[in-house]
């Protein structure tokens, strides 16, 4: 196992200095003057000469490409152009709500989704399938805005179950999981919804095996062999949906944000983007292809876990 990380990390290696370089080159080849952009059309020839000197878009690209890469392994990702503080004490300072917000509607898709999708593959063509099918199906079709908005009207404005504001600056862990519940629930339940479906055909084509008919035919209880052998053998493309989702999850936690009015780098690239920080903008991008680029690593590990064959591949 330990060599199955070690080769897995190190692959990590070329993927996140590729993702440095497309960030890099997005950033400085797409037509357009940043400065221009930034300060505006009214801006004169010695401003903007002034700001590109200060964003270094004045050196030869090869120059601003190895100082932009070395200095974002160093962590250094440069200073906001608004706030004047180092871009990464800014996205420190807002991380763990998008990270407590991603977590928890993992947690709430992963409890809701796999079981359900079990259940539906084991009554295929029932009723319980059918009904499965079809929630799972409203839930994919509701944009993550819309649902939240719902939510909020439902259980905030009128029933008053919970707070419109999403958040709290207080210590109280009660409080602030109160405060989080609705939107865990907006971004889970759509999460649910694709988990649910690619569980159950996955548990379909395992139900399907030889070897579970086999164990059937030697008197194995159906609950032991649906939990015990089928869901171990049917997880694999259950995580890499849940891999593969948790990208979109950090996306959509944006409009969460926005929606709920809650802290995170939802609002913090929304600030970014009408006060015209470049600097900023850029530097987002790296922390969210980073935490991309991480997910997929702890996606390639747990591949090992469920099942041992791959750590040989």
């Amino acid at each position: 196992m330990g060599r199955y990380i070690l080769k897995r990390l190190a692959a990590a290696v070329p993927t996140l200095l590729a993702v440095l370089t497309v960030v890099f080159l997005l950033v400085r080849v797409v037509p357009g003057d940043p400065a221009q952009t930034i300060l505006g059309d009214q801006a004169t020839a010695e401003a903007l000469a002034a700001l590109r000197a200060r964003l270094g878009l004045d050196r030869p690209l090869h120059v601003q490409y190895f100082e932009f890469v070395f200095a974002a392994l160093r962590g250094d990702l440069g200073n906001s152009l608004v706030s004047g503080r180092p871009i990464i004490d800014e996205v420190v300072a807002v991380l763990p709500h998008t990270i407590d917000l991603t977590l928890a509607a993992l947690v709430i898709g992963s409890i809701f989704g796999i079981p359900l999708g079990i259940w539906a593959a084991m009554h295929r063509n029932r009723f319980i399938d059918y009904v499965t099918r079809i929630g799972s199906l409203l839930g994919l079709s509701f944009p993550v805005f819309v649902s939240g908005i719902f939510l909020l009207l439902v259980f905030a404005l009128h029933w008053r179950w919970f707070p419109v504001i999403g958040t709290s600056s207080s210590a109280d862990f009660g409080d602030r999981m109160h405060r989080l519940v609705l939107p865990a629930v907006n971004l889970g339940l759509i999460m649910a919804a694709y988990i649910t479906r690619v569980t159950r055909s996955a548990m379909l084509q395992v139900l399907g095996e030889d070897y579970v008919r086999t164990a059937r035919a030697k008197g194995v209880p159906r609950r032991v062999v649906v939990w015990r052998h089928a869901l171990r053998n049917a997880l694999i493309p259950v995580v890499t949906v849940i891999g593969l989702y948790l990208g979109i999850l950090i996306g959509n936690s944006v409009l969460t944000e926005i929606v709920f009015n809650r802290p995170g780098l939802g609002k913090v690239i929304v600030g970014a983007l009408n006060q015209r920080d470049y600097p900023m903008l850029q530097g987002l991008l790296v922390i969210y292809c980073f935490l991309i680029v991480v997910v997929n690593i702890a996606t390639d590990l747990t591949y090992g876990l469920i099942d041992p064959r791959v750590k040989h591949a």
